[in-house]
């Protein structure tokens, strides 16, 4: 299973410009993806630097025939014009997609600094090594105190997830509604997570959950060790961030670890302020 996850600005690349079939040219150029995760994706969104009220979801759902789009507003708002503007994430999946989840991210108030209402998309996949759950995210930038929540929320999330994994749940006869999809506790967690490594944010995603919950381990340090997170963002002189660092990471659960055969950053491309990862489970 190949995973990209990528913040893409909503098609806005580091020379301002959006070009949404530019960025899905990245990925097809990537090869053999499996699973999409991107976030930043604007629908009909007035006022984004670079944009026109692009339909990010339409252009990236058509661009990719044969994945089912599964997209998730962490901001849906009237445009101004009588219709809705919507900001989020967006997962495409080739792989048969089960049950779907869609968690709005805690966000107390905090009126020291800009901040903006974060989700998270999950998916179940059935694939050939066994149900997986991918989960699709993005932090907040500017508040600690609204990110740390939200970290609580998705650790939260994970245990629940895995703590039902072991549970039978009945059938209620007739009523379809209470079907027991799997829900297991095998998991991805992707996106960009606005903290970098080491940081309190990035440990008190990789802490204990407590037992008969597997741990999210970082994929970069579980094959690499202690060697440096390559930067996901700086590199191509758009006009954020004034440094190159690393935000956007893959913790895969620990069960799965054993299975991760490569995790990359491709480097290249400027087709937006961050750059793709590619995590490919065996």
């Amino acid at each position: 299973m190949r995973i990209v996850s990528w913040n893409i600005q909503w098609g806005r690349g580091a020379d301002g410009r959006v070009d949404l079939e530019r960025t899905a040219s990245v990925i097809r150029d990537i090869g053999n993806v499996d699973v999409i995760c991107l976030q930043e994706v604007a629908q009909n969104f007035p006022g984004l630097a670079g944009g026109h009220g692009e339909d990010g979801v339409g252009v990236l759902s058509a661009a990719f025939p044969g994945y089912e789009a599964i997209f998730g507003a962490a901001l849906d708002v009237p445009d101004g014009k009588g219709g809705r503007a919507r900001f989020g994430n967006l997962t495409l999946s080739r792989i048969a997609v089960g049950q779907v989840f869609r968690h709005m991210l805690p966000s107390p108030p905090d009126p020291s600094v800009p901040n903006m209402q974060r989700m998270c998309v999950e998916v179940v996949l059935a694939s050939g090594g066994g149900s997986v759950r991918i989960m699709n995210t993005h932090l907040e930038y500017y508040s600690d105190l609204q990110r740390g929540a939200q970290i609580e929320r998705l650790l939260a999330l994970h245990r629940e997830s895995a703590l039902r994994a072991g549970v039978r749940v009945p059938d209620k006869d007739a009523n379809p509604g209470f079907r027991a999809w799997p829900r297991p506790a095998s998991a991805v967690l992707c996106g960009d997570f606005n903290c970098e490594p080491g940081s309190p944010g990035h440990i008190a995603l990789q802490s204990d959950p407590g037992p008969e919950v597997p741990r999210l381990c970082d994929a970069w340090l579980a094959l690499n060790g202690t060697q440096a997170h390559p930067p996901t963002v700086g590199l191509h002189g758009a006009e954020w961030p004034d440094h190159a660092f690393c935000c956007d990471f893959a913790f895969v659960s620990a069960d799965l670890v054993p299975r991760i055969s490569a995790l990359r950053v491709v480097a290249g491309t400027a087709a937006s302020d961050h750059q793709p990862l590619v995590l490919d489970l065996a």
